[in-house]
């Protein structure tokens, strides 16, 4: 991130440390087959940092701030320490677990596909940290996705680059200009370039640490880099963010993690104790207004405004004399005629509401129609864009979201809104509560009942229909067979209920004491089967139908759940003599 912030907070004495620091770490350590060497004279001069040339065009972070921290002298795997504590080196060199498995799945992946970039995950972690503190500690769910967005500061040209919108705001919320996003803090239009669905879940999202770590890789091989060379390294990690300091931070945590690494659970990561680059909350950063300096965050050394403060307050002063008393006394300031503007409130969450989910209802087996959509709202009644969402179903049901998973999170876009995946409802009927809440806030979720019902057909047809004859005491040699539909497709799970009726001489059907019959599992006559129900394909196979000596004319009704019958005419005819 940006150039600016980290020269602040660097100068003088700051940047020989950093320097001299650099070189004793990166002379004593190495990792394989990585030759580095940082060159400088004997003052640190910040200048000299790299011999590299920063590449041209706008760098992935659009030079935005960064986290100054430099490791601990102390050693990560200081002997006699624990893991857990002990020394300031051993709880630093502590990676949350979800974050140090997402650089080391990046490295893997790179492996395979670039195999000549040689990227190493150590490196990866290395701008993890300085970009955004390991995802803020490891504030992540599951999937590896902040329970936050990361936002930079507005890149509007005070104090950082001045960057034009070029996402519509989907990514940073932000119409007029961008903002770096997510954990390895890209601005959108390096994303819509680099980004990367390293997760599989369908989506490139930089606020995922996953998604974010392998487009950082595959970013810093561009141009077909080894990154075993130092030239190749310097270059790609300036690419980043063009800046010496910077090259100087990445390169110290490079090293200082080669060393030795451990994992520590998710949200317990130590945090960067220098100012914080990004936005830290959910708020949208507000541009200051013309005429006003913006104030540096605790722990930034303000540059000095015009040159060092060495000229005297009054007049010249001659060695042995008083100075010359001025011969008014100078006036009182005016008060100010209107009083000073309240600050404004911090843009907050305020509620998350429906955005015009309709009725989620629908039979086993068919996917709901319908999807869950919200919308978040601010303190300010606006709505609020980049706010994960989580969509979590709740209840006795095997009902799922389109991936199998029981609780997604989405982020929402410009008009605050965001939609849930599909649901699938399972074979279990009854109802169930698709909620959504906000993640990271304490606004109470909306509730949204679904309700999934035993499935029914509204059109039941009879396959390879043909004249339905047989002589008494034999069988009907044709086999039934009928498909159930619902607004035109197959619906598998549709109970159905076969009658065989008796025709009389005036067209009366009564239900059938003799004549056709299909066989019980005693093979006794049976004339009504109520426990049939149709295949995956809507398919229903009817078993074989019998006669005894009884001829004249039967009915085989099916009716199907939702009240659809299917009738075929049966003909018992003595043969001709």
């Amino acid at each position: 991130m940006a150039a600016h912030f980290g020269r602040r907070l660097r100068r003088g004495a700051t940047t020989t440390a950093v320097a001299a620091a650099a070189v004793a770490a990166l002379s004593a350590s190495q990792a394989p087959g990585v030759t580095h060497a940082v060159s400088g004279d004997s003052q640190g001069s910040q200048d000299e940092a790299s011999d590299a040339t920063p590449p041209p065009g706008t760098p992935a972070t659009g030079d935005s701030p960064y986290y100054t921290d430099l490791p601990p002298l102390d050693s990560p795997n200081k002997q006699g320490t624990s893991p857990s504590g002990g020394t300031k080196g051993a709880a630093e060199a502590g990676i949350p677990a979800t974050v140090l498995d997402a650089y080391k799945r990046a490295e893997r992946t790179i492996a395979s596909s670039d195999p000549g970039c040689r990227v190493p995950w150590q490196l990866l972690a290395a701008i993890g940290k300085v970009e955004s503190g390991q995802a803020r500690g490891g504030r992540v769910d599951a999937n590896g996705t902040t329970l936050s967005p990361i936002l930079g500061p507005v890149l509007n040209g005070v104090g950082f680059a001045n960057i034009l919108d070029t996402d519509n705001g989907a990514y940073d919320g932000d119409t007029t200009h961008d903002r770096a996003v997510g954990p390895m803090q890209f601005i959108p239009s390096t994303w819509a370039s680099w980004g990367q669905d390293a997760n599989g879940d369908g989506r490139k999202d930089p606020n995922n640490i996953y998604d974010a770590a392998l487009a950082a890789g595959r970013y810093l091989c561009a141009n077909d880099r080894d990154l075993t060379q130092a030239q190749d390294l310097e270059r790609a990690i300036l690419s980043y963010n063009r800046s010496r300091e910077y090259l100087t931070t990445v390169l110290s945590w490079f090293d200082y993690y080669k060393r030795g690494t451990h994992s520590v659970p998710d949200g317990s990561g130590v945090l960067p104790g220098s100012s914080t680059p990004d936005s830290g909350s959910n708020s949208t950063a507000t541009t200051p207004p013309a005429g006003v300096t913006p104030t540096p965050p605790a722990g930034a050394t303000p540059p000095p405004a015009s040159g060092p403060r060495d000229k005297p307050e009054g007049p010249a002063k001659e060695p042995g004399t008083e100075p010359t008393k001025p011969s008014t006394p100078p006036s009182k300031p005016s008060p100010p005629t209107t009083p000073p503007k309240q600050p404004a409130k911090p843009v907050q969450v305020a509620s998350i509401e429906n955005a015009g989910t309709g009725e989620l209802a629908t039979m086993a087996g068919r996917d709901f129609t319908e999807r869950v959509t919200v919308r978040v709202m601010s303190n300010a009644g606006r709505a609020m864009a980049g706010q994960n969402v989580r969509f979590e179903i709740v209840g006795p049901t095997d009902a799922a979201f389109a991936d199998g998973a029981k609780s997604v999170v989405r982020p929402t876009g410009l008009n605050g809104s965001v939609t849930a995946p599909v649901l699938k409802p399972g074979d279990k009927t009854g109802t169930f509560t698709v909620r959504a809440r906000v993640v990271g806030s304490t606004v109470a979720p909306v509730d949204f009942t679904a309700k999934v019902t035993a499935p029914e057909a509204d059109k039941i047809n009879w396959v390879n229909a043909k004249e339905m004859t047989a002589a008494p005491g034999a069988d009907f040699e044709h086999l039934l067979e009928a498909k159930a539909t619902h607004g035109g497709t197959s619906i598998s799970g549709v109970a159905v209920k076969a009658e065989l009726f008796e025709v009389g001489a005036n067209g009366e059907e009564t239900p059938s004491e003799s004549g056709p019959y299909f066989k019980g599992a005693d093979d006794k006559p049976v004339r009504t089967l109520s426990d049939l129900t149709t295949d995956a394909d809507g398919a229903l196979k009817l078993p074989k139908i019998h006669t005894d000596d009884q001829a004249g004319t039967f009915l085989l009704r099916l009716t199907a759940a939702g009240g659809k019958t299917l009738t075929i005419e049966l003909k018992v005819v003595a043969p001709a003599a």
